[in-house]
């Protein structure tokens, strides 16, 4: 089906784009291309400068990449479900979407088939609304203004291993440190047995990047069963023996209305928690500290300046989003940025690319840490689906990069690994999810 673009006041069709720009952007797939996996932004920019919504013609998915739209569609809940927020054209909607002017009832009717069905991403409201609300009654600000005392301590401890590691001073900073802490602090967060936390990290590191992958895996319908089985018996057992712990805190938790969740609705708002939670934190931690080793200038100013950490995290957050963008399918016909979608359409809200719109953000592909409108990123997406746990990886960084700042005198890339400045090799998580390192090799002076 071809979309019309109203830009600058000339008809584009989406999907029949204007040469010269059709053989280079309809030939590359960005779900599958490893090219695009390593480097997607000056496609991104040729997709925005055809239309901010242009349809791409591997898997007739709507690429939204300007940063007004993609806002515009995160608020649209009444137009919009997030029933394949996380799998979008992957496997595709059960049943075909493009009989109907309403598919409404029609994605009530399947939702369940989708993979990730029963995770606070793919709810739409009413149903989301509750299972948000039960969430902020796990995590309270009390709970999360107790967790910021184990955060300086795991981060220390981390880096106690990570910087003795190798006596010539270096480091692999991902599964050294950034993995591990961002893995124990949500397992602190929502109450998890100090003595099982060596359990949860060796069950869940080296998880990432199965979301999304662009191998051609097949998609689990419900991939976190290790979690849902542990939180399962850990509410289960304080709804019987209540202790006066987070964990019973977990398990008391009620919906708005006052009653008392099912076991497995708590578990499955607790385990989406763990395991987004600390994706995200990862990447991020990674992406800030291959930013401060490649650039020796950068690294002087944060020192010296460590108020500028901040500012130079949500930079960090805009230049790289470790969530590239979500899913979005229309429930009826709707209007976004003058193109019209018909009901059923899939639509990809490009984090990544919105971040890097130059309407929002001037000079968009240079990277400032004093940019003065950085925190207006869409990475933690907006609305009600707004990433419940940005608060927790703001405070991770923050508190994590201050103290390897603390602890170094100098760190740089590891050249043996990735190679020379001109010359860089670095590998990318394989999903089209997800953006981060799969490995960053440092070297440090202590």
């Amino acid at each position: 089906m071809e979309l019309t673009c109203p830009l600058e006041g000339n008809d584009v069709l989406i999907g029949v784009p204007s040469e010269p720009m059709t053989d280079d952007l309809d030939t590359a797939d960005f779900f599958t291309d490893g090219e695009l996996l390593r480097d997607p932004y000056a496609w991104f920019h040729a997709l925005r400068g055809e239309c901010p919504l242009r349809r791409e013609t591997h898997h007739d998915v709507v690429m939204v990449t300007g940063y007004d739209e993609v806002v515009s569609i995160y608020n649209d809940t009444e137009h919009f479900s997030s029933c394949t927020a996380v799998t979008g054209p992957f496997p595709g909607f059960p049943v075909p979407t493009d009989c109907l002017d309403d598919i409404t009832e029609l994605i009530a009717k399947h939702r369940d088939d989708l993979p990730f069905s029963d995770q606070l991403p793919t709810m739409d409201p009413p149903m989301h609304t509750a299972h948000r609300a039960l969430l902020s009654r796990m995590i309270t600000p009390k709970r999360l203004k107790e967790n910021e005392a184990f955060i300086a301590r795991i981060v220390d401890e981390q880096l106690d291993s990570a910087l003795a590691s190798d006596a010539d001073g270096r480091s692999e900073i991902i599964g050294d440190f950034a993995a591990p802490v961002a893995l124990l602090v949500v397992a602190d967060l929502l109450g998890v047995p100090e003595e099982d936390h060596p359990e949860f990290r060796a069950a869940m590191l080296n998880k990432a990047g199965t979301v999304g992958s662009t191998k051609g895996e097949e998609m689990k319908h419900s991939p976190l069963e290790y979690l849902y089985e542990k939180f399962g018996r850990y509410i289960e057992d304080r709804r019987a023996e209540p202790q006066g712990d987070v964990l019973t805190g977990v398990a008391s938790a009620t919906f708005p209305d006052g009653s008392t969740p099912e076991v497995i609705d708590a578990v499955r708002v607790a385990a989406n928690l763990f395991a987004a939670g600390g994706e995200t934190t990862v990447r991020l931690l990674s992406t800030a500290v291959m930013l401060i080793a490649e650039d020796a200038d950068l690294q002087a100013e944060l020192r010296s300046n460590r108020d500028l950490i901040p500012n130079f995290v949500e930079e960090c957050l805009r230049y790289e989003s470790p969530v590239r963008g979500d899913f979005r399918l229309s429930k009826v016909p709707v209007t976004v940025g003058g193109v019209d979608l018909p009901a059923g359409t899939t639509v990809m809200l490009v984090n990544a690319a919105a971040n890097r719109d130059p309407a929002r953000f001037p000079d968009p592909d240079t990277f400032d840490p004093h940019r003065d409108n950085a925190r207006s990123h869409v990475t933690f997406g907006r609305g009600v689906h707004t990433c419940p746990g940005a608060p927790l990886a703001r405070t991770e960084a923050i508190v994590g990069l201050n103290r390897l700042l603390d602890r170094t005198s100098d760190i740089t890339i590891d050249e043996e690994h990735h190679g020379p400045p001109d010359a860089r090799r670095y590998q990318y998580v394989p999903t089209f999810i997800l953006r981060g390192l799969t490995r960053l090799h440092i070297r440090f002076t202590p």
